[in-house]
């Protein structure tokens, strides 16, 4: 799917859910996930989400799953929602052929200025897996910083996916929203 377009940005809607779906199970879970670098399966199997999730971010007051399009294709995703002065980031997919061709640094810029500019958020906050140091990584060139939290992960609860190993948590990050150029 070689394409130099810009990518369009707008809000999902009820009739993106599979397409939705089957891009963030495409990025995180199995073999097609295998082909990019933000590939999950070797600390979960299991899905990532589901439609009943995807629906009800969706639905959602103050929350916006993000989509970037190029030629009318779903190539990207998010979710972004507003929590208090904070944005909170999450729910984050590339199609696994495309990465690292700089759509996920311009869908985290536009999901950055939809919090600072719409809902007048103070900073963007997110969680990572902490054993995705390669992903915490990527958020740190991008202005994000550990903030000494972490949080457990939800073992015990498919629906976020099948642990393969018992040492899993999730570090949080934030970066402040006005050291992004308006």
């Amino acid at each position: 799917m070689p394409t130099t377009s810009l990518p369009v940005y707008r809000a999902a809607t009820a009739a993106d859910v599979p397409a939705i779906v089957a891009l963030v199970e495409s990025a995180y879970r199995g073999e097609s996930g295998q082909r990019g670098w933000t590939t999950e399966t070797h600390l979960l199997d299991g899905q990532r989400t589901d439609a009943a999730n995807v629906e009800e971010l969706i639905a959602r007051a103050g929350s916006r799953v993000l989509l970037a399009e190029r030629d009318g294709v779903l190539v990207a995703c998010c979710h972004v929602e507003q929590q208090g002065s904070h944005g909170y980031f999450g729910m984050f997919a590339v199609n696994p052929e495309l990465q690292m061709a700089g759509l996920g640094r311009a869908l985290l810029a536009e999901a950055e200025r939809v919090a600072r500019d719409e809902w007048r958020a103070i900073a963007m906050r997110m969680s990572v897996i902490e054993q995705r140091a390669e992903l915490i990584a990527w958020y740190e060139r991008r202005g994000y910083r550990l903030t000494g939290e972490t949080g457990e992960f939800p073992y015990g609860q498919p629906r976020f996916g099948v642990p393969r190993r018992d040492d899993l948590r999730f570090v949080y990050m934030s970066k402040p929203l006005q050291e992004v150029a308006a």
